[in-house]
């Protein structure tokens, strides 16, 4: 697969124009936190999805709401566009900023406001770290179900701008289906709350509407989310198969038998043989691609639900199922997946992380499709 250009585009506006900016900014905002000279700003040229670049033309760093209501009125007083970023871990381009505009970072709102384990919600300032939620919550035996792969970095106001999702999004939803609240800062600087501390707040469903797009509508200040208990057990199936398509169609069997694991992940050989040597998950290096699929739940439920996975997995043709018998030995196999940026490194000096949205019915012909263009182009591509 030929990789993507990387694209950076040229400044399109005048040092006059930006000492401009940046002097009106400086007079709501810290000095320290105003960022306008070049190696300041190169930090922020792009997220994750690195084949495109743009430096900002400058960079604000709010501290509060406030700060940040003052910031969205003085751009749109100055006519200049801005761009939120999070922890800037997402490969969509959200991030990306405009030649000649503002990148307002919420990275230093990082603060957790409360955390209610009689209602189980959490309020969150946009800076706090998605894992940081179910650290703090982990007092109360709850967690906070969204799980990107970047759990370890990316924000929840990021989260809410992305709708992430997780390894665990199929049982348990995306970003929008675990937010109830969203404290926002519009362009003019008006400060609106969408959603409610009720799990069906009156009105038109705006916070939906707010979560997934980008930034674009505002910027996010607070944030209220559901936690959830930690299930009484989770174990995890690893199953592996001799060929792409008959793991792509094992994915679409489990589904199509009503089950509904807690995560079901796929990786293909490459990915395999790149994160066994840095993590030692165990994984099976030979096979062409394995499955890992978690149940969750009661003892009882567990044992059921593990029961009907292997026998549909089986029936699809896995050629060695193994179960996880501890929660040491889940939290392995799992560390293949999520450590599975990092690992690319060890093996190569460059890479680019690509996403994508396959149907599930689709997935094992484009996974024979990226095989056949690696050949072509003499290319890696981990899946």
């Amino acid at each position: 697969m030929n990789a993507p250009a990387e694209t950076s585009i040229t400044p399109s506006f005048t040092a006059e124009r930006q000492r401009q900016v940046a002097a009106a900014l400086r007079a709501v905002l810290p000095t320290h936190s105003v960022l306008f000279n070049e190696e300041d700003t190169r930090p922020y040229e792009c997220d994750g999805l690195a084949a495109y670049r743009q430096l900002p033309m400058v960079v604000a760093l709010p501290e509060n709401e406030a700060q940040v209501a003052a910031i969205l009125k003085i751009c749109r007083d100055l006519k200049v566009p801005i761009v939120p970023r999070g922890a800037g871990t997402g490969l969509s381009g959200g991030a990306m900023p405009i030649a000649d505009g503002v990148v307002v970072s919420t990275a230093k709102l990082n603060r957790i406001v409360k955390m209610d384990a009689y209602s189980r919600t959490a309020v969150v300032q946009p800076g706090v770290r998605n894992l940081a939620i179910s650290d703090a919550a982990a007092a109360h035996n709850l967690y906070y179900a969204p799980d990107p792969s970047s759990q370890i970095a990316c924000t929840i106001g990021g989260n809410v701008a992305e709708n992430s999702g997780g390894v665990h999004c199929l049982k348990y939803g995306l970003t929008v289906h675990n937010v109830m609240r969203v404290r926002m800062v519009t362009i003019d600087g008006e400060i609106v709350e969408l959603g409610g501390a009720s799990l069906d707040a009156p009105g038109l469903d705006l916070l939906s509407v707010f979560v997934g797009s980008e930034g674009m509508l505002g910027i996010v200040t607070e944030v209220t989310v559901k936690l959830i208990p930690k299930p009484q057990l989770a174990r995890v199936i690893m199953a592996s198969f001799d060929d792409v398509v008959k793991s792509g169609n094992a994915v679409a069997n489990v589904i199509a038998a009503g089950i509904i694991p807690a995560g079901l992940e796929m990786m293909d050989k490459t990915s395999s043989r790149m994160v066994e040597p840095f993590v030692k998950a165990g994984y099976d290096i030979d096979a062409a691609a394995i499955l890992l699929c978690e149940s969750d739940g009661t003892t009882e439920e567990v044992e059921e639900e593990i029961g009907r996975m292997s026998a549909v997995l089986d029936a699809s043709g896995a050629t060695r199922i193994e179960v996880s018998q501890s929660e040491a030995e889940r939290l392995r196999f799992w560390s293949g997946r999520k450590n599975a940026f990092p690992a690319a490194g060890r093996i190569s000096p460059d890479y680019y992380c690509m996403d994508g949205t396959i149907p599930r019915k689709n997935l094992a012909q484009v996974l024979l499709r990226i095989e056949e263009m690696e050949t072509k182009h003499g290319l890696r591509c981990a899946n």
